[in-house]
């Protein structure tokens, strides 16, 4: 070996070369900037139209036949009086409100577009614009599948508190949507008041969440002035939208979620305009009259919106579920489901308006091999489909019954690969790596292991799961054969041994505890009483 590499046969570039290995090696050891990093909040999707132009047309033109021929029933007083006098129809013979092509048309003119959804953090503020796409949770589920102990248990604030903990330290989830439901606190108003309080010291990250009734609201708008110092810190970044159900398919406005949005709107509270109906339940079973009618139903909750404040950010939450026609049950993973999300995507671009439905859901109760097919078909579709929030995207299961610390850790890495995917493939003469290729075949190695172009494209075109497995079997079989559950158990568990990133300073956290029933101990993390 000594007299190889004492021959003059090893060119002196070599030895250039390998210094600037030994500097690109170092320079990999710091962390990426963020437009370096492969994947990333806000990459733009969009590649993929389940729908032909022609059919986008068709869809549209549907959607304003049924608004004007049909309309929705069961508007508050105040949400009638509204939107009448921004010109849609009140018939009092039926009780439903229809809706002109022309108010459709000068909702859609005022329609808030280009908005952002902003974190705590300035670094989590969310764009929303064009085809870039954010990954999130979102749900109501009431059971916590927990894994360490092979139960469904009903979930608590402190799951709840976990799950947003989780989320902040995880890069590929973007946003903290409530997910579980805190069934330990049976008081809707604290449970509403609660929820808040933990999302908000769990993450810094865009926050979602609904509210029971609308005289919780202002309690809620008081919590979160003292949270952001003051109403106007408040309304300049509001760091927490309200996931409104405004309405209840087929066609009807949900009363009392109606005045939750007229209340959140007043308060400068971004909206999320969530229409769910079920195909072949509250949704027509064919999929084409499935989307005609969420879109019908967002462009009603859209002139809502603009009748009570124009250009106030509101989502396009076109947000249809499948139902199993053999049984009626919610099959939330399902290829239909994944056309059904990214169609609606599809019909939110039409509009140009800010977009969010779901993905990533499963029907398995557990992360298992079912769920990870489920969770990335669904997700990657909604992702090349351009879809700008992502909702219920990690760690749902059960058909949205069911939430997994585990799972969301085990999701982060799905969502990192179809984040690579929605980044899609640069084209350039550099990436048509022809001067590699004569490099390599003509007199070279034959092979592009060790690079210069290899070397420096392995972090920023390249994903790298945090915890799933690439080792060959032979280092598997070395390493106790590692399973995923496993490791993301460890990982969860690494994440929520370390303090909270997000915790309120010390004389907030006073305030919001002396004006309002907190039930979630600061410094433990558990629902207080509880050991």
């Amino acid at each position: 070996m000594t007299d190889t590499l004492d021959t003059p046969a090893i060119p002196a570039p070599a030895a250039r070369r390998s210094g600037g290995r030994a500097a690109r090696k170092a320079a990999r050891a710091a962390p990426l900037a963020e437009a370096q990093r492969p994947v990333r909040a806000g990459m733009e999707g969009g590649r993929y139209k389940p729908l032909t132009d022609d059919q986008v047309q068709r869809i549209h033109s549907a959607a304003y036949q049924i608004l004007d021929e049909i309309g929705l029933s069961l508007a508050p007083e105040s949400g009638i009086a509204a939107m009448t006098a921004y010109g849609a129809v009140h018939s009092p013979e039926d009780g439903r409100i229809r809706f002109p092509a022309a108010v459709i048309d000068k909702a859609l003119g005022q329609a808030a577009r280009n908005i952002t959804l902003h974190g705590r953090d300035p670094r989590h503020d969310l764009h929303l614009s064009g085809t870039r796409v954010h990954y999130g949770t979102a749900g109501a589920a009431v059971h916590v599948a927990n894994i360490e102990t092979g139960a469904y248990d009903e979930s608590t604030l402190a799951d709840l508190y976990a799950a947003a903990r989780l989320t902040d330290a995880l890069d590929n989830v973007h946003f903290f949507q409530r997910c579980m439901v805190a069934r330990d606190v049976p008081d809707n108003r604290e449970m509403d008041l609660n929820t808040i309080y933990a999302s908000v010291n769990g993450t810094t990250k865009h926050i979602g969440t609904s509210f029971t009734e609308p005289s919780f609201v202002p309690d809620a708008l008081r919590m979160l002035h003292l949270m952001a110092g003051g109403e106007a810190a408040w309304r300049e970044r509001p760091f927490l939208s309200n996931s409104n159900c405004f309405v209840v398919p087929p066609l009807k406005f949900a009363t009392e979620s109606c005045e939750v949005m007229e209340a959140c709107i007043r308060g400068g509270m971004p909206v999320l305009l969530l229409s769910a109906g079920q195909a072949g339940a509250t949704a027509p079973a064919a999929l084409a009259g499935t989307v005609a009618q969420a879109v019908a139903e967002c462009l009603a909750g859209l002139v809502y919106v603009q009748s009570i404040r124009p250009g106030h950010p509101a989502i396009f939450g076109t947000w249809p579920f499948v139902s199993d026609l053999r049984t009626g049950a919610m099959c939330a993973g399902s290829g239909e489901q994944a056309l059904l999300t990214a169609a609606c995507a599809q019909m939110g671009r039409f509009y140009d308006l800010p977009t969010g439905s779901a993905g990533g859901m499963s029907d398995a109760k557990y992360p298992d091999q079912q769920a990870g097919a489920e969770h990335g078909v669904t997700n990657v579709m909604a992702g090349l489909a351009g879809l700008n929030m992502v909702y219920e995207a990690a760690g749902m299961y059960a058909s949205l019954l069911g939430f997994s610390l585990e799972g969301l850790v085990i999701d982060n890495d799905v969502l990192g690969q179809c984040l690579r995917c929605v980044r899609g493939i640069e084209v350039t003469d550099e990436k048509l790596s022809i001067a590699e290729m004569k490099t390599a075949c003509l007199g070279g190695p034959g092979h592009y292991l060790g690079s210069d172009q290899t070397l420096d494209l392995m972090q920023t075109d390249y994903f790298y799961p945090e915890i799933g497995d690439r080792s060959s079997p032979k280092e598997w079989l070395e390493r106790n054969k590692p399973v995923l559950v496993e490791t993301a158990i460890a990982r969860k568990r690494a994440i929520l041994a370390q303090p909270s990133r997000a915790l309120l300073p010390e004389d907030v956290d006073a305030a919001i505890r002396a004006a309002f029933p907190i039930h979630l101990d600061r410094e433990t993390g558990r629902r207080i009483g509880d050991r």
